[in-house]
């Protein structure tokens, strides 16, 4: 990916190297409880609902099924100040130029395919630990979007573990990790993820709440695509192999191969984010057309 030359976003909040708090044990299980391997797992597959888990969609079952269904009530502490200045690492770099091209192409395309006004999200780069209005944002939950405050939370050694663990990576890889959870902020502007909320609040049962996870998941996925497919025309940044890695990331955090990883077998009813041939299919529709409208997984 050439991503070089894109326009840089100055709306990137560096909150890198700050101070947070110690952070508890998490629940344990049996005598053992989670270790961090289980964490980044977890992390691993729970970045693409692109939304904090405590909050919305399906992140809720996992807080849920590690809690019980008790009522769970979030800390609304300020956010730390972020670092001044432009961030000057290539990570930083990368993150900021995939945001800006983002920037770009939304700005046009939602006003001219839906005639909503786009309004940019703010990026938070941390590490570790850091604060959101959705909750407290750790490197376990994996990249996520607030809907609460308009802001993209992301630790960057998720890319390292995207390449260790689940065999993906490279620079498209990533810009559709950022991507996905603009997404999330698109679904937002459009209404559509209050919808859901309410929908899964009123769902007969978990596997129905679950399913409106992955319509939400399969969306983000397209959105990313469009986002793909517009950015590329007007700025000529996709290169030989790029989209062969994003399929290969779509179909490595399929629930399918997840599950099938972790337990051995698949239990589709349980799918918070979509199968891998679904995850594939969405994003190369987005990449293909360039539509939002294409994107519409509810039907609306």
């Amino acid at each position: 990916m050439k991503w070089e030359d894109l326009q840089s976003s100055e709306n990137i909040e560096d909150r890198r190297g700050d101070e947070g708090p110690m952070i508890a044990r998490g629940p344990r299980i049996g005598g053992g409880g989670i270790g961090l391997g289980t964490m980044l797992i977890l992390g691993l597959v729970g970045w693409a609902l692109g939304i904090n888990p405590a909050i919305l969609i399906g992140g809720a079952q996992m807080i849920n099924s590690m809690r019980g269904d008790r009522e769970v009530v979030l800390p609304q502490q300020e956010s730390p100040q972020p670092h001044q200045g432009a961030v000057t690492d290539r990570m930083g770099r990368f993150v900021s130029k995939v945001l800006g091209s983002n920037e770009e192409v939304w700005s046009k395309t939602l006003p001219e395919q839906k005639g909503v006004r786009f309004e940019p999200p703010r990026l938070v780069l941390f590490d570790g630990y850091t604060q959101s209005r959705c909750g407290p944002a750790q490197s376990a939950m994996g990249p996520f979007y607030c809907p609460l405050d308009r802001r993209i939370y992301l630790d960057v050694s998720f890319f390292r573990d995207m390449q260790r663990r689940l065999g993906g990576g490279g620079d498209f890889a990533y810009a559709y990790v950022i991507s996905h959870e603009m997404g999330h902020h698109i679904q937002n502007l459009l209404g559509i993820l209050p919808k859901v909320q309410r929908a899964q609040q009123m769902a007969g049962s978990r596997s129905e709440a679950n399913a409106l996870s992955v319509r939400a998941e399969l969306m983000a996925d397209c959105l990313a695509g469009v986002w793909a497919h517009n950015g590329n025309q007007r700025q000529k940044f996709l290169e030989e192999g790029d989209i062969e890695q994003a399929v290969a990331s779509a179909q490595a955090i399929g629930d399918d191969r997840v599950q099938r990883a972790q337990r051995g077998y698949v239990v589709p009813d349980s799918f918070t984010h979509g199968s891998s041939a679904q995850r594939t299919q969405w994003l190369l529709k987005g990449l293909k057309t360039g539509s939002i409208d294409a994107c519409n997984t509810f039907n609306l």
